[in-house]
């Protein structure tokens, strides 16, 4: 799959070394060269400093080819911009975009582009825990559990070599 992450924070920069492993072809835009130092160093991707809400930029990586975009900058309306302009402009197929404020994340939905809001998801997923319904989050802690265990090795790894 040909995948387009807008924003190279912690979450963005973790998605695409998961789909890089997964030997996806991945390019990350983000307006801060130093965001980039979050990607792992395994990271085979392409990386491209410049504004992912910007059409030169999205012309230059090659949003028309992509397979997804990805939204997941520090801002909820940067998000929601560069999911707009991917699906109606670039015609994406899959179009996904972080969203803080709940209702906005509800409007966008509604609009035909995936929205994750971690304010409800990270809330739903404590309040089922805590309500002893491991079912809500069982799988997810799993595999969140498990990528973290890989994290936390490939940094002692690259500690330990560097």
């Amino acid at each position: 799959m040909n995948v387009l992450i807008v924003g190279s924070g912690r979450v963005g920069a973790t998605l695409a070394g998961m789909l890089d492993d997964e030997g996806h072809a991945v390019t990350v835009v983000d307006v801060d060269r130093a965001s980039f130092a979050h990607l792992p160093a395994t990271f085979k991707g392409t990386t491209h400093l410049g504004n992912g809400v910007d059409l030169d930029v999205l012309r230059t990586v090659g949003a028309e080819r992509a397979d997804a975009v990805l939204a997941f900058t520090q801002g909820d309306n940067r998000n929601l911009m560069a999911a707009q302009i991917a699906k109606e402009i670039f015609g994406v197929k899959k179009v996904f975009a972080k969203v803080n404020d709940p209702i906005r994340a509800q409007i966008y939905r509604a609009k035909g582009i995936v929205t994750v809001s971690r304010t409800t998801v990270l809330a739903v997923l404590v309040h089922g825990m805590l309500m002893g319904q491991t079912e809500v989050g069982e799988i997810l802690l799993q595999r969140a559990n498990a990528l973290e265990r890989e994290m936390a090795h490939a940094e002692a790894t690259e500690t330990v070599a560097g």
